[in-house]
């Protein structure tokens, strides 16, 4: 799909969103985040030979946007796949970074239940409003993803980092009560502080946490084969590597182009990319990034193991 809107941008707004490095992005109103995150679960579940019977938990990071209020999408997702025997549940509230409490809760559930093998974390992404651009940091697609978690398997996630900042809690928002979809937009409350205050921020907290991350499992620099972050724009790439002094994979930038914002899926899109393309080999240690305006950092420390693996 083109990328385009439902109302005429300004001149300021045009720029901005034409220098974000974004060609295209997917998106299909016919599907809710529910089918995609479906699809996504049933490829993964059929990559792994499993039945949706055997899973023992299933956790769903919650849409942006549900389309009814009171009801669950988490459950109506484990209808839907027939995992009736997981213990289900949703997490999210952190914006991108919702795929970290994900991997957290998933790595607790296994380490609680010795008879629990099997967890399966799945998301659908779609913007929270029709105009998919969001001013001044990216331009939304939608696309589903879901990650088989088990005891075994090659992949391995070897250490998770998060923080928050509960001040910048509204920095971005949709007023939506009393006004018909069509009028809902995300807003940013104060660009400088997103642009400025923000970033600062982003540059202090994610340099503390890859020194920790690195310290913390007794590794340098030199043994992380690879640097993965989120897409949000060119200009978000450029940041990190001059905040953090490291080269992004080129698989993050061709999906930039390619696919746009997935929300909490673009980090594993990214690694799978990187890894069918043999910019990561099996065996490589990578650093995955993600970081949201709500705000919210997180770090994944990521072995990885063969395509197969990252279903």
């Amino acid at each position: 799909m083109p990328i385009t809107g439902v109302r005429t941008f300004d001149d300021v707004e045009r720029a901005t969103r034409d220098g974000l490095g974004i060609d295209t992005v997917r998106a299909d109103d016919r599907l809710c985040s529910v089918t995609l995150a479906e699809r996504a679960a049933r490829r993964a579940l059929d990559q792994a030979g499993l039945d949706a019977r055997e899973l023992g938990a299933l956790v769903v990071v919650e849409s942006r946007v549900q389309e009814t209020f009171l009801s669950s999408e988490a459950t109506r997702l484990q209808h839907r796949l027939g995992a009736d025997n997981a213990t289900t549940f949703s997490v999210g509230g952190l914006g991108c970074v919702s795929i970290t409490p994900a991997l957290l809760a998933a790595r607790g559930l296994l380490a609680a239940d010795p008879a629990l093998d099997h967890v399966l974390v799945a998301h659908g992404s779609k913007p929270a409003t029709t105009l998919r651009y969001r001013h001044p940091v990216t331009v939304n697609g939608d696309g589903g993803q879901a990650l088989l978690l088990s005891r075994g398997g090659g992949m391995r996630v070897l250490d998770i980092m998060q923080q928050t900042n509960g001040r910048y809690w509204n920095l971005f928002h949709v007023d939506y009560r009393d006004r018909p979809t069509a009028q809902w937009r995300e807003q940013c409350t104060e660009p400088s502080t997103y642009s400025f205050a923000l970033a600062v921020e982003t540059r202090n907290h994610l340099t503390a946490m890859v020194d920790d991350l690195l310290r913390r499992n007794g590794i340098g620099r030199a043994d992380v084969a690879g640097y993965i972050s989120q897409n949000l724009s060119a200009g978000s790439f450029a940041f990190l590597e001059d905040s953090l002094d490291i080269e992004l994979l080129p698989a993050c930038r061709d999906n930039l182009r390619r696919y746009g914002h997935l929300g909490p899926n673009d980090v594993f899109l990214n690694l799978h990319t990187a890894l069918d393309r043999e910019e990561l080999t099996p065996g490589d240690l990578a650093v995955l990034i993600n970081v949201s305006p709500v705000a919210a950092w997180s770090l994944l420390l990521v072995r990885t193991g063969s395509q197969e693996d990252t279903a």
